[in-house]
């Protein structure tokens, strides 16, 4: 009856969408409502400084499966449109590990890597979303409409893949992406969920002063937001809440089937995002160049497994998206073939020396964060940043012309790690990646032409 072994357990893999690092109660939002996914907290371990190898879906998403950077699998922004390439067709992704162990595969919900309409192998179970985004009312799923809600719909048939493996002898692996809480947000949620935040102050979500790098559409609203910015907020707020209801629904499955100490839970976002934070709304591409602001760039994280994972830790480590891989293959003792740059964390110990860093890209911008500094690099010519987030935590202060000596000390550490870890055929610092999309495998005329510009600071 699925795996009623913690030794060899089931995996439930969460995903939300566009999940700012701010966006949860039990990391310090006392305005959301999470009650599920602060249960979850307490029941294993939260990950305070858990970071997307790019603060953008797709790419952020390809760097999870595979434990590689942008520039080794060539995912280097979002899939405009509903591709029809596997864009990770030839590649080893954590699934094809599992599935070799044994594991049974299912999919509910957004993959966003292209040969959506189609699963990819090892899966019994695939009901993806077409695309990268969408309404929740009317949303179309493998060619059908869907009934009502789309976070009730996926919550539904997660619930059902659970059901029907609890009666097979083979472990399983479902991956639950859900869409929220992505845009749109005005006018898209249940009703008793949005009232939650009628009287709302979203003290959490101040609205700064507009970046000067921000897009604007035709009507002059962020590309990323929308012109009602307290019914965008309450959205926002109400989908992540909606979504915690479903996550509530989910878990209740595992219980009611006797799973719960067999199966190890993971919850994450794809990458942040920005309700106003340093005046964007928006991720990554909420700034055109491309910006690496922690509320950008860091995710919220859980991971438990009553009885073999810690129980009410936070983790303060820096990990990052591409550790997710060796991670999870130590925790199921399976063996990792070691490609990627990141290193497993299974056990919780103390990371936080001064040679733990993490890296990022988003095309030619590129990042070196450790626990006391920031650096982000834009090829060719800049503009570069240097925050000294010890005194600085809110990356305010840019100290790049301050003639430091920790800039050309953090600047060599990136070209040498990156030097490591690129294949040179999808090195991103050479590849126009403006934030407006990826159309097809990684080459020059890949990717879609920035609609805007705007005058660097």
């Amino acid at each position: 009856m699925a795996s009623r072994d913690p030794q060899r357990p089931n995996v439930l893999f969460i995903l939300s969408d566009d999940q700012g690092p701010w966006a949860l109660g039990c990391a310090g939002n006392s305005e959301i409502q999470t009650p599920h996914l602060d249960g979850l907290a307490a029941s294993g371990v939260r990950l305070s400084r858990f970071f997307s190898v790019s603060p953008v879906c797709s790419p952020a998403r390809a760097s999870l499966f595979t434990g590689r950077i942008p520039s080794a699998h060539g995912v280097h922004d979002w899939l405009s449109g509903p591709s029809p390439d596997d864009h990770l067709a030839g590649q080893r992704l954590f699934t094809d590990d599992l599935a070799d162990a044994g594991y049974r595969l299912g999919l509910v919900g957004k993959w966003h890597l292209g040969a959506n309409d189609r699963p990819r192998p090892g899966f019994v179970h695939w009901y993806a979303h077409p695309s990268g985004g969408g309404p929740y009312l009317g949303a179309t799923i493998m060619g059908q409409q869907v009934d009502g809600y789309l976070t009730d719909e996926l919550t539904a048939r997660a619930a059902a893949f659970i059901d029907q493996e609890a009666g097979r002898a083979e472990p399983f692996y479902l991956s639950l992406h859900y869409t929220a809480p992505h845009k749109p947000w005005k006018g898209q949620h249940p009703p008793e969920f949005e009232a939650l935040y009628e009287s709302c102050a979203f003290a959490s979500c101040p609205q700064e002063p507009a970046h000067p790098w921000q897009p604007l559409d035709a009507d002059g609203v962020p590309v990323g937001g929308e012109a009602d910015v307290r019914a965008a907020l309450i959205g926002y707020f109400a989908a992540v809440t909606a979504m915690d209801a479903g996550i509530g629904r989910v878990l209740a499955t595992l219980e009611a089937q006797g799973l719960t100490a067999s199966t190890l839970v993971i919850f994450s976002s794809d990458n942040g995002f920005n309700c106003g934070h340093h005046g964007i709304w928006g991720k990554g591409n909420g700034t055109f160049p491309q910006n690496m602001y922690d509320t950008s760039v860091m995710v919220p994280a859980i991971f438990s497994q009553p009885g073999r994972v810690p129980q009410g830790v936070v983790y303060d480590a820096l990990v990052s998206g591409y550790d997710l891989r060796p991670t999870l293959l130590d925790h199921l003792g399976l063996p990792d073939d070691g490609g990627g740059p990141g290193r497993s964390f299974a056990a919780f110990d103390d990371r936080s020396g001064a040679e733990v860093v993490v890296y990022d890209e988003y095309g030619p911008v590129r990042m070196i964060r450790t626990g006391a500094w920031k650096y982000v690099h834009r090829y060719p010519h800049g503009p570069h940043e240097l925050y000294h987030l010890a005194r600085d935590p809110d990356e305010r202060h840019n100290l790049a012309h301050a003639g430091l000596p920790e800039l050309a000390e953090l600047r060599d550490r990136l070209d040498s790690w990156f030097a490591r870890h690129v294949d040179p055929r999808l090195d991103g610092s050479r590849l126009p990646v403006n934030g407006s999309g990826q159309h097809s495998p990684a080459a020059l005329g890949a990717f879609e032409a920035a609609p805007y510009r705007t005058e660097p600071r």
